[in-house]
């Protein structure tokens, strides 16, 4: 029987040429490749049909466009920020466009490297660690004007004593996410420039994961004095949601760039100028886009570039965050 396999393995030869199959669980994630050998014909006609697959497949994602955004507050909070948002860029490109909110600010910068997602609302340390992480590859389409002079607050109990940086040593203290701009990056680097280590001269660091959770903390008591958002902080003083009278800001940052709308350079490039597009025509003029600004927490989104982030990524590698 052995000899009669290789007999006919040696026909097989003969009659056929070789080809590599690609075998894996995850189309982006090669597992093994083997070499067999086909007849010409059966070779043509898998590779017909492996591409015919592929096509349908490219299609079928073209008609969907996935957005989700960095959990800065609730899941809830997400959904109805961007809820409407999501509606008015179906109408724009005439494709779905679903929202999806993630667990946390890695998952939405993995989610945009591996091509998970389209659109992502990132802040300027995501925008820069999801650069990074895929090789330059992530192209910022949009901020709001906001996000071109942005600032974080630093909040504390108004009876606390606590009036200033130099105030917070060998107090307990909340950040936001590890990866937040406004929560954590920029506090921690102008708390270093006052010449103030978190680590060494804070009694302990606690990080809250969004920024309504770190006005929380403050309200609660659980933590001394905290930092995050100022928009959200705002918002939540509008909405009287927060008691000046008990809770306030002591310290406000100096300006620095901010969030923005993502997509990877592999997305098409007449999608991504038409995603592009409908952003930025968003018109505080008209009744409906002024709501959606008005949720965003935008007067206007205007164009931004990479290179607006480039201090952001510099303070993260002072700060040795990246």
């Amino acid at each position: 029987m052995f000899s009669q396999g290789l007999h006919a393995r040696a026909n097989t030869h003969r009659q056929a040429s070789p080809m590599w199959l690609w075998f894996n669980e995850d189309p982006l994630t090669p597992h093994f490749i083997m070499k067999i050998f086909l007849p010409s014909k059966l070779q043509a006609m898998i590779i017909f049909t492996t591409l015919s697959v592929w096509s349908v497949s490219t299609a079928l994602a073209q008609t969907t466009l996935r957005v989700t955004t960095i959990p800065e507050e609730a899941a809830t909070e997400q959904v109805r920020k961007f809820g409407p948002l999501t509606a008015y860029l179906e109408k724009q490109l005439g494709m779905k466009v679903v929202f999806t909110p993630v667990t946390d600010y890695p998952a939405a910068v993995e989610s945009l490297v591996n091509k998970k997602v389209d659109l992502v609302w990132l802040g300027g340390f995501t925008f820069v660690q999801a650069n990074i992480r895929s090789g330059g590859k992530i192209i910022p389409l949009a901020q709001r004007e906001e996000d071109t002079r942005f600032q974080s607050v630093f909040i504390s109990k108004t009876n606390s004593g606590i009036k200033n940086l130099a105030d917070m040593k060998g107090k307990q203290i909340s950040f936001g996410s590890q990866s937040s701009t406004s929560g954590h990056l920029m506090p921690r680097n102008f708390l270093l420039q006052a010449n103030i280590d978190p680590e060494k001269d804070f009694k302990r660091i606690a990080y809250s994961g969004a920024h309504d959770a770190t006005i929380a903390s403050v309200v609660s008591g659980k933590v001394d004095a905290a930092a995050l958002d100022v928009t959200v902080w705002k918002k939540f003083v509008e909405e009287n949601k927060v008691d000046t009278k008990d809770v306030n800001v002591f310290f406000t940052t100096a300006p620095y760039f901010n969030y923005n709308w993502s997509v990877h350079a592999d997305m098409p490039a007449d999608l991504r100028e038409k995603i592009k597009a409908a952003i930025l025509g968003l018109n505080p003029a008209n009744a409906e886009h002024a709501e959606i600004l008005k949720l965003n927490r935008a007067t206007r989104y205007v164009p931004t570039t990479p290179e607006n982030y480039k201090a952001l990524e510099s303070a993260a590698r002072s700060a040795g965050l990246l």
